[in-house]
């Protein structure tokens, strides 16, 4: 008799708001510093360094120096509230809930987080479709529309986020060495360029106190919102030490590539993207190639993030869709978003923006597990949400309407981010010493 063989059959992720199993927690930190690295360098993440470059007029090293300041700050937030998804199994948006209170968390924080993860989405597929046929048109004579492109990307992207974290971690293990030789190339190509130029690039502009404050500002407006995110990805992890190290490792690295490749293709050539200008500097078909791939990739890989967690925190506010259904609709948006090229033109302003809401909401969640719940869940709170009971949180709430005005009252110049982040959490902070007192 002829022994049939079993073919591999696609295993969608049926996890939703409820604890993944012991036995599924066995990424380890590096697996999880590989999975942040391949997040990293894409066209989304390179335009708040260029911008410091080119709208801050800071030098190649203050713009560097800036962002990372900021993106630094970010990171160790992030990985910080990483722990309740390695210790507990449970989604970022369902913890979160213990932090915010359950209505905030659902109402206001999810939908919240669901936009901002759909614009990255958009701004990643377009820069990403740009640069693909910008590249590749001149090699192959033949130019796709964006208009088409982009959409066909972003639906197999959500595909795949639709099948969950073991697309996510498998995808970015096959990358990571695409990723390595594409970037390998872009900064071989600006060094080349640089050594030769007439004048210094590290020389072109200045340092200005108030752009290197704004744009490192900037930085953590745009990596700080990770921290209602990061648990999503950390529910599988071997440990809460694995989680913490591996996303901070990979996070911190990653950005410091990508603020060299931001700062030095701006500061060169005037571009917002380094992929697409890496392309003006070689005729080499090789390293147009892997640049190319390595852009594609790149894009893949972060909105392979953007699409999972945006997914789950959809799944928060609307729990009754299950996580397939939350994952469809998500999927859905962001491929109807990609048809719109304008929201990568005006980038800074929708980051300050997303900031007005995103940066008080992430006080309150960052001073909460820190300094109010000394980095632990509380065993109660868990039954709680366990039995579907309604959290309340009436300072978050009060915080989150006192400070989301002031963040748009304060002038960009003053870094907002910076100041509404630090005054929200001591506020927040203060109403629950002062109620905890006395009750």
């Amino acid at each position: 008799m002829q022994k049939m063989v079993k073919q591999p059959r696609i295993e969608i992720e049926r996890f939703g708001l409820e604890a993944i199993p012991i036995e599924q927690k066995q990424t380890k930190w590096f697996e999880y510093a590989g999975i942040q690295l391949a997040f990293s360098v894409n066209t989304g993440n390179v335009l708040v360094p260029a911008l410091a470059v080119l709208t801050g007029g800071l030098t190649v090293g203050w713009a560097i120096a800036s962002t990372i300041l900021g993106a630094l700050a970010a990171f160790l937030l992030v990985s910080l509230l990483s722990l309740p998804g390695a210790r507990y199994g449970l989604p970022a948006q369902f913890v979160i809930r213990t932090m915010i209170g359950t209505k905030l968390s659902r109402y206001f924080a999810s939908p919240i987080r669901s936009l901002t993860s759909l614009y990255w989405f958009s701004v990643q597929t377009i820069g990403g479709s740009v640069v693909f046929i910008s590249l590749l048109t001149p090699l192959t004579g033949f130019r796709i529309h964006l208009w088409l492109l982009a959409p066909m990307l972003a639906a197999g992207m959500a595909f795949l986020a639709l099948i969950g974290f073991d697309a996510v971690k498998k995808a970015a293990k096959w990358f990571l060495p695409i990723l390595f030789l594409g970037q390998a190339a872009m900064i071989y190509l600006i060094l080349t360029y640089s050594f030769s130029a007439s004048t210094s690039i590290m020389e072109t502009g200045s340092f200005q106190l108030s752009s290197f404050f704004f744009f490192s500002s900037l930085a953590f407006v745009q990596y700080v919102s990770g921290v209602s995110a990061s648990s999503d990805m950390t529910r599988y992890a071997a440990s809460p030490g694995q989680a913490f190290w591996g996303v901070l490792a990979g996070n911190v690295s990653g950005f410091m590539i990508t603020a060299f490749l931001g700062a030095f293709y701006a500061a060169a050539l005037g571009s917002l993207n380094p992929f697409a200008a890496a392309g003006e500097l070689t005729d080499s078909y090789l390293l147009i190639i892997l640049i190319a791939t390595g852009a594609l990739v790149s894009m893949i890989s972060i909105n392979l993030s953007n699409a999972y967690t945006g997914g789950y925190s959809l799944l928060n506010a609307f729990p009754a869709l299950g996580r397939v259904k939350s994952a469809l609709i998500f999927g859905a948006a962001a491929t109807v978003l990609s048809l719109f090229p304008i929201i990568v033109q005006q980038a800074e302003e929708y980051i300050s923006l997303l900031g007005a809401a995103v940066i008080p909401l992430s006080s309150i969640i960052v001073f909460d597990f820190i300094f109010i719940k000394k980095r632990r869940i509380l065993d109660g709170d868990l039954v709680l949400l366990s039995a579907g009971k309604n959290l309340v949180n009436a300072e978050a709430l009060l915080t989150a309407i006192i400070f989301i005005p002031v963040y748009l009252l304060i002038p960009s110049s003053f870094s907002p981010g910076f100041i509404v982040f630090i005054l929200a959490g001591i506020t927040y902070t203060a109403m629950k010493s002062i109620r905890e007192k006395s009750s």
